[in-house]
């Protein structure tokens, strides 16, 4: 790995709290899940999407504001795998709405779009865009291209499956506008991840 990703995550006291962090979730999700069929699927959805940000890591230096929305995200991720996100104790907030689901995942989708912030502040690190209003809002694009991918990787899961892994990983809870409504959770958070960047990246 070269040398960026170590000065991002091992040389940095924040990266390696965070990274620390992570490994201790994880192997607490491991102890005895929910079902262990949706752990391994959603584990693996988590590792997948650490070793990207590694790979793009390894030739660039993200700020900690970037490692702690993505580490945010693993950490929802890694407790979703643990109970099945429908199942993740949630009912403060489920309750507090007045909500007939778990709403637990629509908060990942969220968390998920909030990295808006870290594929803007790549692209105009490495130059692939000349200004922070560019690489704002090809962040959110990136971010809305990226779950629109994913719906259609939980839809086509659920189909090869045909059974309750399937169905928990596409967590639609009966809900026949899920795919849309995490879809706008992504592009909502995406927005906010956006104009985070822009804000603490201004032109001096």
């Amino acid at each position: 790995m070269k040398r960026a990703f170590f000065d991002t995550v091992w040389n940095d006291k924040f990266g390696r709290l965070l990274s620390a962090g992570l490994c201790v979730l994880f192997a607490w999700s491991a102890f005895a899940p929910h079902g262990r069929g949706i752990w391994y699927v959603e584990s693996a959805t988590a590792l997948a999407a650490y070793a990207v940000f590694a790979l793009f890591a390894g030739n660039f230096k993200f700020s900690r504001t970037a490692y702690a929305i993505f580490c945010l995200w693993e950490a929802m991720q890694i407790v979703g795998a643990h109970y099945s996100f429908e199942l993740v104790p949630f009912d403060w907030i489920t309750n507090t709405i007045g909500a007939s689901r778990n709403h637990y995942d629509r908060v990942a989708h969220f968390a998920v779009g909030l990295n808006a912030y870290a594929v803007a502040e790549y692209l105009r690190g490495r130059g692939i865009v000349n200004s922070t209003k560019s690489a704002a809002v090809f962040g959110v694009v990136a971010i809305m291209a990226l779950a629109n991918l994913w719906e259609l990787i939980e839809w086509a899961y659920a189909e090869i499956d045909g059974g309750d892994v399937g169905a928990a990983f596409l967590g639609s809870q009966g809900d026949v506008w899920d795919a849309q409504k995490d879809m706008l959770a992504d592009t909502l958070g995406a927005l906010v991840g956006a104009t985070l960047f822009a804000a603490t990246n201004r032109p001096r």
